[in-house]
């Protein structure tokens, strides 16, 4: 039993809607968002072809229930009629001795009365206590016995006696009197009750009663509004949410399944030193949503800082949220990968007081043929006789070596060319930066009177040769120009990023043409300063497209600043200045720029989660009524937006919750913003970000400038090769980033995608089986049409020689990194 909306999107408290409740652990490694629906959030998925070691229809003969099923006229006492009930547990495929000597002694307790317990309980009152109708406790009598089968998942039985008149099971608590904790995934109650079998989908672990005294209560997959909830169901539902929310005190643990809010105040460690100090983020001063509640303690030197978490303690997260066994061994594997990806040039950084530079284009490509070895410093031979490095060496090679990025499988040198920085900006890691240019020059909103005026450097005649004989103004008419505007986000930290040891950027602008090809080009690259007093003009430079080789080298570092400032926005700014309204198109908007292989695969996704979500609202929520009238989901939403939103809670853009179009299209925006947006942004960092050259992460030099530094300018003209490389981040630096963004974009061996087929009983309601169904269809048919996109040579931002084709919103994907793939959550 669950309220529809809530088993639509899985979420079984309310969450923010734009940025769902998150968790963290092992030190803020692993992450998990509020997921597209209650299986995947609980992060459980049944693999398929995995068959369950004994079905319930064969694991107890089915038996006629003695007597008549209905309770008798003539006034005596109801029969008992034999229920029985099978639930299908989950094992760990690999059990440490601690675990194995646990599973023993749970088989022993099991033997002398220590079992797992189950109730029954009705949807009816019991008509004379008024309270709702349960059976007597009842025992799984097999637990002992299939101690030792093998396999996966195994089916336990437990049989009840239970009065005629009994009614519809509506919910079943379940008692783990063993020792540990055990994954339960589902239930099926069947016998002599009339209603049928009864489908408990329940993708949750189950404590002890030793770690939690409470009974674990279950729900049957007949969804209710709270309106409608059977009077024998409505005590234990107010219970089971006030259970998910906590009562906001206490240090939580690993086995809890509270979800609660606070501020993010753990992100420094006061205790350590000033430097380590950082600022408490979801106040007025930095809003910011809210972060899964621990309750740790303060600091000792900040009562406001809560005290961190350390290694090898992992941070709370929901246990349901937690990674399952399969997810948390490719991650781990992963983050060992990592570590081996940086453990040498770190033990030379500790070493050698020099930073090392890539020596030239050849040594960053030897990461992806040759791996790391130890040839970058003087200390060569002091590292070879260290065994630890030795054994690396011999026998880790291959975990060395970083996989070769996409955008260096077609085409090695497509990063150095103007149409591919701008075939970037629609097709590339972040495509929702990209906006239409309205005003010329480009103002800045940021407070003149410390930053200077506010109008740009780029004028006309910087752009003029450029439009293709329009002026400025004909080209913004006719959605000829578009602009990166990375000004005003980085103008306010400049000084302090710069004043970094080996750090150094802008604030850039880029301005784009839309050429009769439908492609992008760049026209102009602004690169601005702090003024260096309050109020006088910013220290800008404007650069257009080269016409020699020194303006081509400072343009490539133009190009570079620009893209290390969309490498810091990444994820966290979006546009959509890019459409227009448009009835007559078939998802009501028309894109400026035709060819935007993000915006067209986008909207086929959109499209299809939208008539899904509508669909499914439609079941339950005809009217404004019925919606107005639901305290669950109205409380859910104030809650998203009060509690997970408080610092921007007064903002006049939320929408209102008072229609079944309005609840569908905030579920909308919720399911797109935690599959389809997310899986864009996300899993094409490492396939089209991991060659550093192409897009760095940060800069460690200015452009040359004679005026500035003439020794310096000096040696740029000299070895231009070497300057820029030397701009580019370090070795170190390089591999942490690689390493990191390689894990970032490696999918799940279990990964879910968007339109799945679900193999259990999510729901007894046939229209919402019929209605996911034919969002499978949709998300399928949405496949086949982004193939078919990428195969048509008309579309030269997908299609063409050495142009990636763009599958980053392609739903299905194989495990590893793909570089498609839509996941139903964000889960890492």
């Amino acid at each position: 039993m669950a309220a529809p909306c809530r088993e639509l999107t899985g979420l079984r408290r309310a969450a923010a809607a734009a940025r769902p409740v998150l968790g963290r652990r092992q030190g803020g490694n692993e992450l998990c968002l509020a997921p597209f629906h209650r299986k995947q959030q609980q992060g459980r998925r049944q693999r398929r072809g995995v068959k369950a070691v004994a079905a319930i229809s064969e694991d107890l003969p089915r038996l006629a229930a003695p007597g008549k099923k209905g309770a008798p006229e003539d006034g005596r006492r109801p029969e008992k009629v034999l229920v029985r009930a099978a639930l299908t547990v989950r094992r760990k495929q690999k059990e440490d001795l601690k675990e194995a000597v646990a599973g023993h002694l749970d088989a022993l307790w099991d033997m002398v009365g220590r079992s797992v317990a189950l109730e029954l309980i009705s949807t009816k009152i019991h008509p004379r206590t008024k309270k709702p109708m349960q059976s007597a406790q009842a025992s799984i009598k097999d637990w002992c016995q299939k101690r030792g089968v093998k396999g996966e998942h195994v089916v336990y039985t437990a049989e009840f006696m239970v009065d005629s008149d009994f009614g519809e099971p509506g919910a079943i608590t379940v008692s783990n009197r063993h020792h540990r904790e055990f994954f339960l995934e589902s239930i099926v109650v069947e016998g002599g009750l009339p209603c049928g079998p009864v489908h408990f989908a329940c993708n949750s672990w189950v404590q002890s009663t030793r770690e939690l005294p409470t009974k674990r209560v279950f729900f049957s997959n007949k969804p209710y509004l709270p309106s409608e909830t059977p009077p024998g169901l409505r005590e234990l539902r107010d219970k089971e949410l006030k259970d998910l929310r906590g009562d906001g005190t206490g240090v939580r643990k690993l086995s809890d399944r509270i979800y609660d809010y606070a501020t993010y105040n753990d992100l420094g460690n006061p205790d350590r030193g000033k430097v380590f100090i950082r600022p408490i983020l979801g106040n007025e001063k930095i809003p910011y949503p809210r972060r899964c509640r621990t309750g740790r303690p303060p600091t000792d030197t900040n009562m406001l800082a809560e005290s961190r978490v350390e290694k090898p303690h992992r941070i709370y997260v929901p246990r349901d949220e937690a990674f399952e066994e399969l997810k948390q061994g490719a991650f781990s594997a992963g983050r060992l990968r990592a570590v081996l990806h940086t453990l040498i040039p770190s033990m030379i950084a500790t070493i050698s007081a020099e930073t090392h530079s890539f020596q030239g284009f050849h040594h960053v490509d030897n990461l992806y043929k040759e791996g790391l070895r130890l040839k970058l410093g003087l200390q060569e031979h002091l590292f070879q006789k260290i065994p630890l490095v030795q054994k690396i060496q011999e026998s880790s090679e291959g975990m060395l070596r970083y996989d070769t990025p996409s955008i260096l499988s077609k085409d090695k040198f497509a990063w150095l060319r103007d149409d591919e920085f701008a075939r970037q900006t629609v097709a590339g890691i972040n495509p929702v930066s990209i906006t239409r240019l309205t005003v010329f020059p480009p103002v800045s909103k940021l407070d003149p009177a410390i930053y200077g005026p506010p109008v740009s450097s780029i004028t006309e005649a910087h752009i003029a040769s450029q439009l293709n004989g329009l002026t400025v103004q004909q080209a913004m008419e006719e959605a000829k120009l578009f602009i990166l505007d990375y000004h005003d986000v980085y103008l306010p930290f400049l000084d302090r990023i710069n004043a970094i040891e080996g750090r150094k950027t802008y604030a850039t602008r880029t301005i784009l043409f839309l050429t009769q090809a439908g492609t992008l080009k760049p026209i102009a690259i602004e690169l601005s300063l702090t003024p260096t007093q309050p109020g006088e003009p910013r220290l800008s430079k404007v650069l257009t497209p080269p016409c020699d080789a020194t303006t081509n080298w400072l343009w490539m570092l133009a190009k570079s600043h620009v893209s290390s400032n969309d490498a810091g926005v990444h994820q966290l700014v979006n546009h959509w200045g890019v459409a227009v309204e448009d009835a007559a198109q078939p998802h009501g908007i028309r894109l400026l720029i035709e060819d935007y292989p993000y915006a067209n695969d986008g909207l086929l996704l959109w499209s299809a989660i939208r008539n899904w979500v509508e669909s499914y609202v439609q079941l339950y929520y005809p009217d404004a009524g019925t919606v107005q009238s639901d305290d669950e989901l109205q409380g859910w939403y104030h809650e998203t937006v009060h509690v997970g939103h408080a610092d921007i809670r007064h903002a006049p853009w939320w929408p209102a919750l008072s229609t079944p179009e309005d609840l569908a299209s905030i579920l909308t925006t919720l399911i797109w913003l935690a599959s389809a947006q997310h899986a864009a942004l996300n899993f094409g960092q490492y396939p089209l970000g991991g060659y550093v050259p192409s897009r760095p992460p940060l800069m460690r030099r200015l452009l040359p400038d004679p005026e500035r530094d003439a020794a310096e300018y000096a040696a740029f003209l000299a070895d231009p090769h070497r300057f820029f490389l030397n701009a580019m981040p370090g070795v170190l630096e390089a591999t942490k980033f690689m390493a990191v963004v390689d894990t970032l974009s490696t999918h799940s061996p279990d990964e879910e995608y968007l339109g799945d087929g679900r193999d259990e009983p999510w729901t007894g309601d046939a229209g919402a089986v019929a209605a996911h169904a034919m969002f499978a269809a949709d998300v399928r048919r949405a496949e086949e049409a982004i193939e078919r996109r990428n195969a048509d040579q008309g579309r030269k931002n997908r299609c063409g020689a050495g142009v990636l084709p763009y599958e980053l919103l392609a739903p299905s994907s194989p495990p590893g990194v793909t570089c498609r793939g839509v996941p139903n959550s964000i889960s890492i």
